[in-house]
């Protein structure tokens, strides 16, 4: 009769899982990102090759972050990681404006993708302190606003660390808003 006071206290203290995938072009910022969440500090890092993946603890979920070379030919692979997606982190350079569009069709074809039509997406627009584009203009470029499912912009330079918690409170929220 009634909940074992054990279940109450799992519910409660236990950590939530959630599987992310953090991908975008080469040289925005994922491994630094991804380091200063886990560490809390800078981690210089060369060209990613393959993946790297760490739990990063925030609040009460374990994200699992997958971090994925960006280069060209590895973009080919992102597909290998999807099963089992609950949220992506796409990264972009906000200040190298050349590459906006490649990363639009990057964008685009990774959130055509049948495996990830569940997964949050949260769109970290790195460099942003050096970077000449607003927000609005980010979004008009990628074309957020014809996407169907959630998304959220969050502003962030991975050096000082500015941003990358208010985007993983977005992210808790995604996750706990399916779990319920």
């Amino acid at each position: 009769m009634g909940i074992p006071l054990s279940t109450i206290f799992d519910s409660w203290f236990s950590k939530k899982e959630m599987r992310i995938l953090m991908v975008g072009l080469d040289a925005a910022g994922k491994t630094t990102i991804l380091y200063r969440l886990k560490l809390g500090e800078i981690v210089h890092s060369v060209p990613t090759i393959g993946f790297n993946v760490e739990k990063v603890e925030y609040k009460n979920i374990s994200f699992t972050v997958w971090d994925i070379g960006g280069q060209d030919k590895l973009r080919l692979l992102w597909r290998h990681y999807f099963t089992g997606t609950q949220g992506i982190i796409f990264v972009i350079d906000s200040s190298d404006k050349e590459r906006l569009n490649v990363a639009k069709e990057e964008l685009m074809r990774l959130m055509g993708d049948e495996e990830l039509r569940d997964a949050a997406l949260l769109i970290l627009a790195n460099k942003f302190d050096i970077s000449q584009v607003t927000v609005d203009q980010l979004i008009s470029k990628l074309e957020l606003q014809s996407m169907r499912r959630e998304w959220f912009v969050q502003t962030t330079c991975a050096i000082t660390g500015d941003g990358l918690y208010q985007g993983l409170d977005w992210l808790s929220k995604q996750f706990n808003k399916r779990k319920n």
